[in-house]
């Protein structure tokens, strides 16, 4: 939670020092809100994508000609589910992450105040997983690990992010995907499990950002 809060901090300072450089039209401040679909990329166990909601600010500000910079802090709800066994009944086990997102993206603007192109780097920390109450000692399928055993995760991940926004001056809506680049199940490697693990994560984002 410390590193939630430095990470706020930081991009609050961040995004008040942006807007009292050059104020122009296009130099705008945005709240927004919306839903993710969340995939763990990984060949260790069997995973489902899951829905998830997403929520923050931005600041959009002129940069060079036709590009902006984007800067946006955004806390996140991501869930999936992995197949596991209760028995001999195989059922579906969801797991819960929160997450804090900071990142700064380049802009093209295709047309100015209603279509652009997004892309650039995204850094996120998150705690561990929640895993769904009642099903912590179901079996991981495929493997001798119980659901609780893999909650342990990495809490600092690298995301490449690509993005389209649409819409009118004051409301427009965003949808991006990132891929995470470092192994989010590296931590586990560390517990002596008998596993190597491997997992990155895709996310699909869907956001309606209100500029201000």
């Amino acid at each position: 939670m410390k590193r939630l809060y430095f990470a706020s901090v930081f991009t609050l300072i961040s995004m008040t020092a942006f807007a009292q450089y050059d104020y122009r039209d296009s130099n705008r401040i945005g709240i927004f809100f919306g839903i993710n679909q969340f995939t763990l990329n990984t060949n260790d166990f069997e995973t489902k994508p899951g829905s998830g909601w997403n929520a923050g600010l931005s600041m959009r500000g002129n940069y060079y000609d036709d590009w902006d910079m984007v800067y946006a802090m955004q806390f996140s709800e991501n869930n999936f589910s992995v197949t596991t066994n209760s028995g001999f009944i195989s059922e579906d086990t969801n797991y819960k992450l929160s997450s804090a997102q900071i990142s700064l993206m380049l802009s093209y603007k295709i047309i100015e105040n209603h279509l652009s192109f997004e892309f650039g780097p995204l850094v996120q920390v998150n705690g561990k997983l929640n895993v769904e109450k009642g099903k912590e000692n179901n079996i991981i399928t495929g493997t001798t690990l119980l659901a609780k055993d893999i909650v342990d995760i990495s809490q600092f991940n690298f995301y490449p992010v690509i993005g389209i926004t649409a819409g009118v001056r004051h409301v427009r809506l965003n949808i991006s995907y990132q891929y995470g680049i470092n192994n989010m199940l590296g931590n586990l490697n560390n517990k002596n499990l008998g596993y190597s693990f491997k997992g990155n994560p895709g996310i699909l984002n869907g956001n309606l950002i209100i500029y201000l």
